[in-house]
């Protein structure tokens, strides 16, 4: 578990605070607490910020405050709600902003060690995929129009006789530019 990042946990009880920096802490997990969520928001950009477990229910700021904050400052990661009380409607909007989770307080232990790096593998294989796509859309963006049109030829599983009839062009320059294409990616 170690390695996984940085649970920042946000919580105007100390006792909650304390008490899941410890759980994490058991478990190999590296955590901080905060008090608000100004005091958090105060000190973003966090690199190391895998995982965030925020209250609902704080005073000046709310739970859901501190979220829309956080995601209009461009943080994503992922974010589990902790509430003392069952509010249905809460729940919902967290969710349906984009909250990975929402638990009751209490909780098991188990549970939200598991539902935490959980969220986070989630959230890192989201960015690889993300970090590929861009990859592929900037190998992409330096084909030339015509690189590009038989590209998109390819993609649709069209043999090169295919490619070169469509393109109006000899197979043996159809050939020349997938070999070409393919030396390029590997």
């Amino acid at each position: 578990m170690a390695g996984a990042g940085m649970i920042d946990i946000v919580d105007d009880e100390e006792a909650i605070r304390d008490a899941l920096c410890f759980l994490f802490t058991s478990r190999g997990v590296d955590s901080r607490g905060w008090p608000s969520g100004a005091a958090f928001l105060a000190a973003q950009p966090l690199a190391d910020c895998a995982c965030i477990i925020l209250d609902v229910r704080m005073p000046d700021l709310s739970g859901l405050e501190t979220f829309q904050r956080l995601r209009a400052l461009g943080n994503t990661a992922p974010v589990i709600f902790l509430t003392g009380h069952a509010d249905v409607p809460v729940a919902v909007q967290a969710l349906k902003a984009g909250a990975y989770d929402f638990l009751e307080k209490p909780f098991n232990d188990n549970q939200i060690v598991d539902l935490a790096l959980s969220a986070i593998q989630t959230h890192h294989a989201a960015e690889a995929e993300a970090a590929s796509r861009r990859d592929l859309a900037a190998r992409r963006a330096t084909l030339s129009a015509r690189e590009d049109e038989v590209m998109a030829l390819m993609l649709t599983g069209a043999m090169n006789k295919q490619i070169a009839a469509a393109m109006a062009i000899s197979m043996q320059m159809s050939q020349s530019w997938m070999a070409r294409e393919r030396l390029s990616v590997e």
